[in-house]
């Protein structure tokens, strides 16, 4: 039998070790869908509810595997519904394949059903590749050259194949004019500091007493470094949300995250240093980093493009993070003064001190707050944690300790909200062997996290451990906008769009034959918590939240605070719950040990 364009297709992801391709089907794709069935479903094929989730669990099967994505689409309205997850992809450096079909040839440029301009589509979110494949001979160097620009640059790529051309008979590309060969193999280089960068690097923090590290997603490979300088400089580290599982937390001088879901240790770190060291970390909020004539600063990233913004950096050096510490390291004197970090190390241990205590202030009927505090201590070594957008990746961010080989991760960059049913969903397929756990707003439950509990239905017996844990917040409201209406926009919460239909979540997964329990007492959050991370299922957590729990920076300036204040005498609906829950939360803030 003859091998089709799309047979041939199907046996080069193979050959690139590609394992399962997240997808749903189309017309367009047709010819595609039907080699699957004839190579046996190899490599898998994962069908999602929605194109945006195949793209989504494409994302996550790359964040927590670091391999290659792949999603696929059919033309139109497929390849349209790709591009949140693409761009999430994209603005978070995650290496992802889409694959989407088009219109056959002779209907393109005809006005025919289902055509959209795909490169004109994919210019940005794809712009470091994306082309037709338009006769077989064409398709060993595009897909190849699509996936090593994938895995190069940490970034979408897409592949537009139409209709006709998946049917057409395979030919290899030969050896005349305008013939363009492939191969397959690829082997990554070590990027190699610089020897005069290095010593100029290390004048630079040699002479700082106040040392601070940020460290983001780039600097995971090279933990142990982080903390032979951190622990050589006498410095504290602070960690961006995607490096937030860089470093336990369980390390005294780690300060936590940074920024406006950042704690209040990273906070004065930043505010009081007077040298900084960033490593693998493009950090956006220059506000949240020391003032811009503080502090000399060092940056290293292996991304010469990414470097040398968000600050006015001294010396920025082009190298992986692991191999530039290494040369570092040798170079940097021994401070014989620790009483900068063992400052930094008296507010982190009060830190978290006060999380503690605020999580456990009374709440009508749940603090948020105590979800993720019963949770954080309780989590396996090996958890992979997942937040999605909203007031739950401000818990994220400030309540769990990370530890031991634990992974995290949310949609950093675009901060989209939906995809943390779909991101578990792919971890699950990259690391079926460890357990998952997701924090989801009810609003983002409603917008996509429901109808992939289907998903999971179908899956989940094939994976090797069938904890997956989704935990939602169910309050009822979209939490995270309503403060933001009230601390940035002096708005009063504005019911019709704000507040969300209830709904069942525990019922619903029930019915898909999952694990579900509903909590709405504080005191039995714990319990909970114990059945779900043994359950032999995954298991849905219905967890009813007082949404009038502020999720206030430890930082918020007078500012917002007024905002707030004004929203609230303007009319807000919810006044004096905010106001008694706010009041209360401070006063642990202050006096930890305090009753409220």
């Amino acid at each position: 039998m003859s091998t089709s364009v799309a047979d041939y297709l199907l046996d080069r992801l193979r050959a690139w070790r590609v394992d399962q391709v997240f997808g749903y089907p189309g017309d367009g794709i047709n010819g595609i869908i039907g080699a699957f069935g004839r190579a046996d479903n190899d490599p898998k094929f994962i069908q999602s509810r929605h194109e945006e989730m195949s793209a989504f669990e494409a994302v996550g099967y790359a964040k927590f595997s670091g391999n290659l994505g792949v999603c696929l689409a059919t033309s139109g309205p497929g390849a349209i519904h790709l591009l949140n997850g693409l761009y999430d992809a994209k603005l978070d450096h995650v290496p992802i394949l889409a694959i989407v079909g088009q219109t056959d040839r002779s209907a393109m440029g005809g006005s025919y059903q289902q055509e959209v301009d795909l490169h004109s589509l994919f210019k940005d979110v794809a712009s470091d590749y994306v082309h037709t494949v338009t006769v077989p001979e064409q398709l060993p160097n595009v897909l190849d050259r699509a996936i090593r620009t994938a895995l190069s640059r940490k970034a979408p790529t897409a592949l537009i194949i139409p209709n006709d051309v998946q049917e057409l008979k395979y030919s290899p590309p030969g050896h005349e004019f305008k013939m363009v060969p492939s191969s397959l193999d690829l082997t990554w280089p070590q990027v190699i500091p610089d020897d005069t960068a290095v010593r100029r690097a290390a004048e630079v923090l040699n002479a700082g007493e106040k040392v601070a590290i940020l460290v983001g997603q780039g600097a995971r490979s090279a933990s142990v470094e982080v903390q032979q300088v951190a622990e050589r400089l006498g410095a504290g580290v602070a960690k961006a949300l995607l490096g937030k599982d860089v470093l336990s937390d369980e390390i005294p001088y780690v300060t936590g995250s940074i920024g406006l879901l950042g704690t209040r240790p990273t906070y004065e770190m930043m505010r009081d240093c007077d040298t900084l060291l960033t490593v693998g970390s493009s950090f956006p909020y220059s506000q949240f980093l020391p003032a811009l004539d503080q502090a000399r600063a060092v940056q290293i990233d292996n991304d010469a493009s990414l470097i040398g913004m968000r600050y006015p950096y001294e010396v920025n050096v082009v190298g992986d993070a692991a191999p530039t510490l290494q040369a570092l390291l040798p170079l940097l004197d021994e401070r014989a003064d620790k009483s900068w970090q063992a400052d930094i190390e008296s507010k982190v241990a009060r830190w978290w001190e006060t999380m503690d205590s605020e999580a456990h202030v009374d709440a009508d009927p749940i603090n948020p707050m105590r979800l993720f505090s019963e949770a954080s201590p309780r989590l396996p070594d090996d958890a992979i944690v997942i937040a999605d957008s909203g007031s739950a990746a401000d818990w994220y961010a400030r309540l769990l300790r990370f530890r031991g080989h634990m992974r995290g991760s949310l949609s950093g960059t675009l901060a989209s909200m939906g995809p943390g049913v779909p991101y578990a969903i792919g971890a699950k397929f990259a690391a079926s062997d460890r357990p998952v756990i997701v924090f989801e707003g009810d609003g983002a439950m409603q917008m996509n996290g429901l109808a992939e509990l289907i998903t999971i239905a179908r899956y989940w017996q094939e994976w090797t451990d069938p904890r997956l844990v989704i935990a939602v917040l169910h309050n009822n409201d979209l939490n995270q906008v309503t403060w933001e209406l009230r601390a940035m926009g002096g708005s009063p919460t504005f019911i019709e769009s704000q507040a969300l239909p209830n709904v069942d979540y525990a019922g619903f997964a029930r019915s898909l034959g999952l694990e579900a329990l509903t909590v709405i007492v504080p005191d039995e959050l714990g319990l909970a918590w114990d059945k779900a991370l043994s359950a032999d299922r995954p298991t849905v957590l219905d967890v009813h939240c007082d949404p009038n729990v502020p999720p206030i920076p430890p930082h918020a300036t007078f500012e917002q605070a007024s905002n707030a204040a004004q929203a609230l005498l303007r009319g807000d609906a919810e006044a004096w719950g905010v106001v008694k829950q706010g009041v209360k939360t401070k006063v642990r803030e202050i006096w930890p040990g305090s009753s409220s």
